[in-house]
């Protein structure tokens, strides 16, 4: 009988234990420190357990309790930049940069695929008629090339025929209705700016300007705001023809080194050519860059009355030559063997000395024992673009056109205009001739620029009488130092 108590006793113990706790567990959340608990009994089951926040790319993965942390940030995953959006991170949203810029291959995108939109423009250029003579001229190709580089645009084009420099007076006239485009002589500059009638460069088109020329010649289209105002593509200067049966390229270097040896014709009393021996010795005219009208010209003091003695004697040297009018006569008449002037001259030096002919940049001269560079004045044909155009981002491409290398190179093959951009002095085309060569390094070497500011205006009448009474023996060594400053006065208008 006991035995069949006790059995039952422990099939109940039994059957208890596979019943477990009576109790309806209430269970409490696992936290980062307690496992889950039963809220009647405390009973627990588990682990304690993190409420993880997945990692981002600015935070590892983060428990939202309590703040632990696990492992490292993500990285950012960067979508590429597009034309309508920065790159972006795929992840997380961020962007960084900018939206790229189309890229255009003729009509279409690279970057995008997206095909812009044509638009009827009308551009309005005004040119010297050697720029557009018969149907192939240079004008008409670069025209169609431009129409072929920009297929964004359907152009209809209006072309008129105006000189360098009649576009002083045209333009200035009536600028809202000026062309879009202007070719014209950086003389004009000043006037041109007075009617607000050039827009400045800025950007690429800036940098193509000062990229592709020297200091001096993007000085000649720079204002006195310190602004570029046009895209110079040749230029306006003097250099050295000389004969080489008499010089030597050694020679030409030195114009004292010249009178040892053979005749020079100079147009001392030419004031486009009397600054050259001034410049040479530190005298100035309006500043470095020949638009500061309040520094005046300074032909004076010490360094100018020294040049004016060093003329006195160079006038009484048999071997030079006053030749200020016969544009190359002494040639024909064999009476010397070098002779400064510039490219209209050209055509005329070659027929007379053929392949004897040489070209150089300007010589140095010695006063006073040192010796300095003489330099001429440097102007330039420039391409501008009309600040009141209805398209003005085409009419700036055009210009820039315009002016390119490329445009330079095939004027200079076309109309024989010698380019104004440094690299093409390399060029094969340009380098076999010594016209070109010549400029080019004249313009790089040996110039100042030609200041366009009325103020100049006093210069021109004053410089030359200086000249013609050096020459004519009227300034001597005893009355140098009082004509030279009675001279400066007067091209100050004092």
């Amino acid at each position: 009988m006991k035995k069949k108590v006790l059995a039952w006793i422990m099939l109940a113990l039994y059957m208890l234990s596979l019943a477990g706790c009576a109790c309806e567990h209430s269970w409490k959340k696992a936290d980062c420190d307690d496992p889950r608990t039963c809220r009647e009994c405390g009973e627990t089951e588990g682990e304690p357990e993190h409420d993880w926040e997945k990692a981002s790319c600015n935070a590892p993965k983060t428990c939202e309790d309590c703040g632990e942390t696990e492992g490292e940030a993500l990285d950012h995953e960067w979508l590429p930049a597009s034309c309508s959006a920065p790159e972006t991170c795929e992840r997380c949203g961020e962007t960084r940069g900018e939206a790229l810029e189309h890229e255009w291959d003729g009509r279409d995108c690279v970057n995008c695929g997206e095909e812009r939109p044509v638009e009827d423009i009308c551009l309005t250029v005004w040119a010297p008629v050697e720029e557009q003579v018969g149907e192939n001229s240079w004008l008409n190709v670069m025209l169609k090339k431009f129409e072929e580089a920009h297929p964004e645009y359907k152009i209809t084009w209006i072309i008129q025929t105006f000189s360098w420099y009649d576009i002083r007076t045209y333009v200035t006239r009536d600028v809202a209705a000026a062309a879009d485009v202007y070719m014209y002589a950086n003389d004009c500059l000043g006037d041109l700016m007075r009617a607000a009638a050039l827009t400045k460069l800025d950007g690429d088109y800036l940098s193509q300007v000062q990229n592709d020329n020297s200091v001096a010649m993007v000085d000649t289209v720079t204002h006195t705001d310190g602004g570029v105002y046009g895209f110079p593509y040749t230029a306006n200067t003097w250099f050295m023809y000389y004969d080489k049966t008499a010089f030597t390229e050694e020679d030409v270097k030195s114009l004292e080194t010249m009178l040892a040896k053979g005749k020079v014709a100079f147009p001392l009393s030419n004031s486009w050519y009397l600054a050259s021996f001034y410049v040479a010795n530190g005298c100035t005219l309006f500043g470095p860059k020949g638009n500061d009208a309040y520094a005046g010209i300074q032909f004076g003091g010490e360094n100018g009355v020294a040049v004016t003695k060093y003329l006195v004697d160079l006038a009484k040297n048999r071997r030079l030559v006053e030749d200020n009018s016969t544009h190359g006569g002494y040639w024909l008449a064999g009476k010397v063997d070098a002779y400064f002037s510039g490219t209209w001259d050209a055509e005329r030096v070659r027929n007379i000395l053929g392949e004897n002919m040489g070209v150089a940049q300007l010589p140095t001269i010695t006063i006073d024992g040192e010796v300095k560079q003489m330099r001429s004045f440097l102007g330039s044909k420039a391409i501008g673009v009309n600040p009141s155009s209805d398209y003005p981002q085409a009419a700036m491409q055009l210009a820039a056109f315009l002016a390119s290398e490329e445009a330079q190179l095939l004027r200079y093959e076309m109309n024989g205009i010698i380019p104004a951009a440094t690299a093409l002095v390399t060029n094969p085309v340009v380098a076999n001739d010594p016209v070109a060569v010549g400029q080019m390094l004249t313009v790089q070497n040996t110039t100042v620029v030609q200041p366009t500011i009325p103020e100049m205006n006093n210069y021109w009448y004053h410089a030359g009488h200086l000249g013609i009474e050096i020459m004519n023996g009227t300034i001597t060594y005893k009355n140098a130092a009082a004509k030279t400053r009675e001279y400066n006065d007067a091209m100050n208008g004092l």
